[in-house]
């Protein structure tokens, strides 16, 4: 019994995995990014976590805010609140695959979003920046539908 237990719970934890990477928006139990606010990186400056009474649905995703404020505020422009590359990581956009990212591995650049894997690749991803970003502009319509 504990085998079939824990192989149900590798399969479907695979399962959510692999799922989370097909959507061109990175999402964990349909929240995109982790359920964190958008908004809240360009207004406070830090990760914010959103509530589940106040979420949009935009580009095939559930979208989470920590204010009502921040919620309109993305339903008149998600494009510019939105992370770049579906909030995949950069560096990994970058070297030509989908990533996952945490909320705490993040930079606004020329008022984009972009997320990273870790504060670890981060720190790579920011030695170079500005190449990382034009290598993974190339890469994303080519990796953006696939899994």
């Amino acid at each position: 019994m504990k085998k079939i237990f824990l192989s149900a719970t590798i399969f479907l934890l695979l399962s959510a995995g692999l799922h989370a990477q097909q959507s061109s928006v990175f999402q964990i139990n349909g929240k995109a990014i982790r359920g964190y606010d958008p908004v809240a990186y360009f207004t406070n400056a830090k990760p914010t976590i959103g509530f589940d009474s106040l979420h949009t649905t935009w580009n095939n995703s559930e979208w989470y805010f920590s204010s009502k404020e921040n919620l309109e505020l993305f339903i008149k422009n998600p494009e510019k609140y939105s992370p770049q590359y579906g909030g995949y990581c950069a560096y990994g956009t970058a070297d030509g695959h989908k990533a996952p990212t945490q909320p705490d591995a993040w930079a606004i650049i020329d008022d984009k979003l972009y997320f990273n894997y870790n504060t670890k690749v981060k720190a790579l991803w920011d030695k170079d920046q500005k190449g990382y970003i034009e290598k993974a502009n190339k890469n994303w319509p080519l990796i953006k539908n696939n899994p």
